[in-house]
Protein backbone atom coordinates (compact mmCIF):
# COMPACT_ATOMS: atom_id res chain seq x y z
CA UNK A 1 0.00 0.00 0.00
CA UNK A 2 1.03 3.60 -0.94
CA UNK A 3 0.31 6.55 1.33
CA UNK A 4 0.44 10.20 -0.33
CA UNK A 5 0.26 13.58 1.23
CA UNK A 6 -1.22 15.64 -1.49
CA UNK A 7 -0.29 19.57 -0.99
CA UNK A 8 -0.57 22.84 -3.28
CA UNK A 9 2.50 25.00 -3.33
CA UNK A 10 3.13 27.65 -0.68
CA UNK A 11 0.84 25.49 1.91
CA UNK A 12 1.28 26.57 5.35
CA UNK A 13 0.08 23.12 6.81
CA UNK A 14 2.16 20.73 4.22
CA UNK A 15 4.98 20.15 6.75
CA UNK A 16 2.76 20.16 9.89
CA UNK A 17 0.60 17.23 7.84
CA UNK A 18 3.35 15.50 7.14
CA UNK A 19 4.66 14.89 10.53
CA UNK A 20 1.14 14.16 11.56
CA UNK A 21 0.85 11.74 8.57
CA UNK A 22 4.29 9.84 9.86
CA UNK A 23 2.98 9.82 13.31
CA UNK A 24 -0.40 8.22 12.73
CA UNK A 25 1.13 5.71 10.49
CA UNK A 26 3.79 5.17 13.35
CA UNK A 27 1.12 4.47 16.09
CA UNK A 28 -0.65 2.15 13.46
CA UNK A 29 2.78 0.17 13.33
CA UNK A 30 3.30 1.32 9.64
CA UNK A 31 6.73 2.67 8.64
CA UNK A 32 6.00 5.87 8.62
CA UNK A 33 8.21 6.73 5.50
CA UNK A 34 6.18 5.04 3.58
CA UNK A 35 4.00 8.25 3.44
CA UNK A 36 5.55 10.26 0.22
CA UNK A 37 4.72 14.19 -0.60
CA UNK A 38 3.21 14.99 -3.81
CA UNK A 39 2.56 18.51 -4.69
CA UNK A 40 -0.43 19.24 -6.96
CA UNK A 41 0.71 22.23 -9.44
CA UNK A 42 -1.33 22.02 -12.20
CA UNK A 43 -5.61 21.96 -13.65
CA UNK A 44 -4.29 18.57 -14.93
CA UNK A 45 -2.95 17.32 -11.69
CA UNK A 46 -6.12 18.39 -10.03
CA UNK A 47 -8.57 16.77 -12.78
CA UNK A 48 -6.81 13.62 -13.19
CA UNK A 49 -6.71 12.48 -9.34
CA UNK A 50 -9.86 14.84 -8.15
CA UNK A 51 -7.99 16.84 -5.98
CA UNK A 52 -9.99 17.94 -2.73
CA UNK A 53 -7.45 20.91 -1.68
CA UNK A 54 -4.84 20.91 0.22
CA UNK A 55 -3.74 18.98 2.53
CA UNK A 56 -4.83 15.76 1.02
CA UNK A 57 -4.39 12.18 3.26
CA UNK A 58 -4.09 9.22 0.41
CA UNK A 59 -3.82 5.67 1.37
CA UNK A 60 -4.15 2.84 -1.44
CA UNK A 61 -5.38 5.89 -3.79
CA UNK A 62 -8.10 6.76 -1.80
CA UNK A 63 -9.06 10.40 0.14
CA UNK A 64 -9.12 9.19 3.78
CA UNK A 65 -11.41 12.00 3.87
CA UNK A 66 -13.96 12.23 1.43
CA UNK A 67 -15.21 15.63 0.25
CA UNK A 68 -18.22 16.81 -1.28
CA UNK A 69 -16.26 19.77 -2.66
CA UNK A 70 -15.21 20.53 -5.90
CA UNK A 71 -11.50 19.83 -6.89
CA UNK A 72 -9.55 22.48 -7.11
CA UNK A 73 -6.24 24.11 -6.26
CA UNK A 74 -7.30 25.43 -2.95
CA UNK A 75 -7.14 25.16 1.07
CA UNK A 76 -8.76 22.21 2.86
CA UNK A 77 -10.12 22.23 6.03
CA UNK A 78 -11.12 19.40 8.50
CA UNK A 79 -13.68 19.09 10.91
CA UNK A 80 -11.78 18.77 14.43
CA UNK A 81 -13.49 19.12 18.34
CA UNK A 82 -12.33 22.76 17.86
CA UNK A 83 -13.93 23.62 15.12
CA UNK A 84 -12.67 23.87 11.87
CA UNK A 85 -8.71 23.60 11.14
CA UNK A 86 -6.12 22.98 8.12
CA UNK A 87 -5.50 19.36 9.60
CA UNK A 88 -7.90 16.49 11.16
CA UNK A 89 -6.79 15.29 14.42
CA UNK A 90 -4.41 12.22 15.31
CA UNK A 91 -7.23 10.55 16.51
CA UNK A 92 -9.28 11.05 13.31
CA UNK A 93 -6.61 10.54 10.93
CA UNK A 94 -5.55 7.13 12.82
CA UNK A 95 -9.83 5.77 12.53
CA UNK A 96 -9.37 6.53 8.79
CA UNK A 97 -6.20 4.27 8.46
CA UNK A 98 -7.95 1.49 10.43
CA UNK A 99 -11.15 2.13 8.30
CA UNK A 100 -9.78 0.95 4.92
CA UNK A 101 -11.57 -1.65 4.12
CA UNK A 102 -9.75 -4.80 2.03
CA UNK A 103 -6.31 -3.47 3.26
CA UNK A 104 -3.41 -4.96 5.32
CA UNK A 105 -2.24 -2.26 6.58
CA UNK A 106 1.48 -3.67 7.28
CA UNK A 107 1.13 -2.94 3.00
CA UNK A 108 -0.03 -6.09 1.71
CA UNK A 109 -3.98 -6.38 -0.15
CA UNK A 110 -5.71 -8.60 2.27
Amino acid sequence: MYYELRTIPGCPNSLPALELFRAALRDEKIDPDLAKIMEITSEADVAALNFQGSPSFIAAGQDLFPSVAGPGISCRVYQTDQGLSGLPSVESLRAALRGLAGFDLTGVEA
